[in-house]
Parts: C-alpha cells; structure tokens; sequence
C-alpha cells in the first residue's frame, strides 16, 4: 500500500495548489482526482480576483485579501517549476454599485452604455484560468507529486494514525486526507446532504470586435464581461453567467446563451453580433453561508476539507493553499479561519 504524508482529492486549482505547497515544505503528497485534472470548476472559471464584489459575503474579505497579497509570489513559484509564464490579463474593473460615487465612464470605455446602471471603478485583475490551469499542472508534473487522474475516492476510514483511502483500483494511506473535490466533497467525504451543493454556470466566449478595444472587466449583478488580453486566447471575451440549482447538469442551452449575450449587449452594444466561439457549463462549490470550508472536520482531525469556494476559486487557491499548509503543520494560520471552519456547519458537528 502506498503511504504519503498528505493524500488530497481533487485535482482542481485548489487541490494543486495545495499540493504544491505542501511540497514545497518538504513533504509527500499524492493527488487523486475522479476526472481528468483541472476539468472542472478550474477550467469553467472566468479568472476575476474580485475581492471586492459587492456580493461577496463580509467575511470573506481577510481570506480574500490574503490570497491577493499571495498571488504574485505564487504565480512566480509556478512560473519557476513549470517555465511558463501566466500574466495578469486585466487590472481595471467598472462594478455596478448604486450607493458609491460614479466612474468616468465615457473616459474609460466610452462604448458602454451604463442603463440604468452606476459603475465604479475597481483597481481588480483577472486571469486566464485555463492559461493557469496549464502551467500548474506543468508545475506539479515536474514534481515528485504522485498525480493519479480517473481515480475516483470511494471510501476513508481511520487506521490509528493514518487515513486508509479506497479507490476503484487502489488502496492509498497517509498522514492526513483533505478534500479539495469542490462540488462533489459531500458524496467523496460522506457529509451530510447539502453541506456543499453544485450551482451551475453557463458561459460563452465570443470574439472580441475591431471597433471594441477592451481592456477592463465590467460586472453587474446579472453578468459579467472579461476580455482576454495575452497569451493562446487573446482577443476572446468570456461572458458569463447564469447560476442554476441543476445539480450535476452542466447541458448549455442555446436560449440562456442567447440571454447572456443579449445582456451582454445592453452593456457593449457592439457585442450583439460578435462570433460566438465556445460555450460552456461549470458547477460552482456552495455552501449555505457561501464562504469556504477550510480545516478539519469535527472528531475527525485526520479529514480535513478545503472546498465550497463557490465563485471564488480561483481567487483563492494562494490563500486556501497556505492557510490549509499552516493547518496541516500546526503553524499559527496567518488569519483567523473562525468563519471557514466545518465546525461551523451544524451538521458537522455529529459526523
């Protein structure tokens, strides 16, 4: 039987990132991951570190914060392991907000037409998450990391001081189990039902028209808009996103697309015939406060999660990557995670 020091499910951005953390202070780590890596919630996202969304949760913000500061250093770890270079692809956002002090729109985009909206202007960036997704599995690749893709997690049990970690084809042990299968982490850690439910996303990305120069994000409450700027999709603009209890549905529907780019275009109006190149559907990780749970389950303290990151993943894989690292070694966490903490969730408490 194969015994590491940490054995994480889930090999989205936020279960790699972890493991690379984890490998970097020195210890041994396997991956398990159902599907194929990163072909998910990572892959779906639209890549906006939008710490300040009006409609994120308040105490999210520390979190939030944390990851921010961390970015640049974990781009630069990634960058140094995998040789590929994932740029910042916007640093400007106009955020609709009724209660602050408008932005000078017609200087920043003078194609928008606001409606009756009110933006503000937020010093925000966003990423390519498919650019990052290559370069982090590159990075882990190039690792001692035993990744093991298409290998579902079907059970854990304690065996004194160890996790015993049964597959479809293989039994793992080791140290300590965190589960980073986002939407799934319910059926993979045997929570109760609704602990983590999947919030589905339909998306589309349409080239971006000669006569709209678009370098900055633009966020309502009903959409968003996100060019990309650099790199293998550059001049593509991703437009997004409903948000459906369907379960594990991810169908895309030709009449929701139609609506978000429709929307889209109430905003830009030069996007109402731009060529639609993909559409897609993602499933979110919710919870019912929709913050993250970060930490050991209760009277399990082998089981840790790391999951529900809802629409923040990619925002906050630095941030959950450290914090669950200073969890793991017993290190003082660099914020207090209170908030995130399963205990928290009643339901929790008796598992």
């Amino acid at each position: 039987m194969h015994h590491s020091d940490y054995c994480i499910a889930g090999a989205g951005i936020i279960g790699l990132s972890l493991a690379l953390e984890l490998h970097r202070r020195g210890a041994t780590v396997t991956v398990l991951e159902r599907n194929a890596p990163l072909a998910e919630a990572s892959y779906a996202a639209g890549g906006m570190l939008a710490s300040h969304d009006p409609e994120n949760p308040a105490a999210l913000q520390p979190l939030a914060d944390l990851s921010l500061s961390l970015y640049p250093a974990y781009l630069a770890a990634i960058e140094s392991l995998s040789q590929l270079h994932v740029p910042f692809q916007t640093y400007l956002t106009l955020q609709s907000h009724p209660t602050s002090t408008p932005a000078d729109t017609k200087s920043l985009l003078p194609q928008l037409n606001p409606g009756s909206h009110t933006f503000v202007r937020l010093k925000e960036r966003s990423i390519d998450p498919r650019q990052l997704g290559q370069a982090l599995l590159a990075a882990v690749l190039s690792t001692s990391i035993a990744l093991h893709p298409h290998t579902p997690v079907q059970s854990i049990r304690s065996v004194g001081d160890a996790i015993e970690i049964q597959t479809t084809t293989s039994t793992f042990s080791a140290s300590h189990f965190i589960d980073c299968t986002g939407a799934w982490a319910a059926a993979s850690s045997n929570l109760p039902s609704g602990t983590v439910v999947p919030r589905k996303g339909q998306m589309l990305a349409v080239a971006l028209p000669s006569s709209l120069p678009l370098d900055l994000v633009i966020r309502t409450p009903e959409i968003y808009i996100i060019p990309r700027t650099q790199g293998p999709n550059a001049g593509h603009v991703v437009i997004g996103a409903t948000v459906e209890d369907k379960g594990f549905d991810k169908t895309v529907h030709p009449i929701d697309i139609a609506m978000l780019q429709s929307s889209a275009a109430e905003l830009l109006p030069q996007l109402a015939d731009a060529t639609i190149l993909e559409t897609w559907a993602g499933l979110r990780p919710a919870t019912s406060d929709l913050l993250p749970l970060l930490g050991a389950l209760p009277h399990r303290p082998r089981h840790l999660l790391a999951a529900g990151h809802y629409r923040n993943g990619i925002l906050l894989a630095p941030a959950t990557a450290h914090l669950m690292a200073q969890l793991l070694t017993n290190e003082t966490p660099a914020i207090d995670v209170a908030a995130f903490a399963p205990a928290r969730i009643a339901g929790l408490l008796s598992t």
